[in-house]
């Protein structure tokens, strides 16, 4: 999508979350690990035929992903690790195009991007007050659509891409790190193969061209349009981090740390 706003803060803060709970699985896991002391002289009661169990690595995520990112943030095309779907048809791209530029919440960002851009003055032509902000909210909301179609629907749907996310929910945080920012520049073909992110790269590009048709004159250089290419491509690279990380987060912000199990079976 198209965002213009000082998200920085928030994957800063997405990423301490994650370190942190690792951090804390892991000191789980090491207290886990050590058995038990009994006070009592009476041994502790064991199931008659009790089954061992095998330990849980860091790296078997099985949470899945939500509609939402907490509750409210669309998450339409992240795809849980692990989980295998069908080609996705024309339609599938439109739609997933159409909600995330018209779900309820679509317009959380553009709202807070006008009020942004207004306090700095981004745009002096657009004026000041109620007014100016009307006219940066719209911008930034025709921004937003025109980035969702061209990225997600029009050129996909030209070279056969599938625009959904695929979790690889495994390995160590570098490693899902730079699987999560490479998403911008691969993606999977409707096949199911490896292929070039033209959606992203090229729909990203158009979408930045495109804005020249309703901004100021003094907006319409080529500076401009391409830093707001490279703009785009690298808030969606973010998001991707956001959705390959964000079932990790929801189930130690919500759910609690998952259990370590011993893999010695009880005597």
């Amino acid at each position: 999508m198209t965002y213009r706003s000082p998200i920085v803060s928030l994957f800063l803060v997405t990423l301490t979350l994650v370190l942190f709970s690792n951090n804390s699985l892991r000191a789980q896991q090491l207290a886990l690990a050590v058995p038990a002391s009994y006070s009592s002289s009476e041994p502790a009661s064991l199931p008659d035929s009790p089954e061992p169990q095998t330990p849980q690595s860091d790296e078997d995520h099985t949470d899945k992903q939500t509609a939402r990112i907490l509750g409210i943030i669309p998450n339409f095309r992240a795809v849980s690790a692990n989980e295998k779907l069908p080609p996705q048809s024309v339609k599938e791209k439109f739609n997933t195009a159409f909600e995330d530029s018209f779900d309820y919440s679509s317009i959380v960002i553009p709202a807070t991007l006008a009020g942004f851009n207004l306090a700095r003055n981004n745009t002096p032509e657009f004026g000041s007050g109620g007014v100016g902000y009307g006219r940066y909210l719209w911008h930034s909301a025709v921004d937003q659509t025109v980035e969702n179609m061209m990225v997600e629907f029009f050129v996909p749907a030209v070279t056969h891409e599938d625009t959904r996310y695929y979790t690889l929910g495994r390995g160590g945080f570098v490693k899902r790190t730079g699987y999560a920012l490479s998403r911008a520049v691969v993606t999977r073909s409707d096949s199911g193969n490896p292929t070039f992110n033209a959606g992203e790269v090229i729909g990203a590009g158009a979408s930045a061209g495109l804005s020249n048709l309703y901004y100021p004159k003094s907006e319409r250089t080529v500076s401009n349009t391409m830093g707001n290419w490279g703009l785009n491509v690298g808030i969606d690279a973010f998001t991707f981090e956001v959705k390959e990380f964000w079932p990790d987060i929801n189930h130690y912000l919500f759910h609690g740390n998952k259990p370590f199990k011993d893999a010695t079976p009880a005597k």
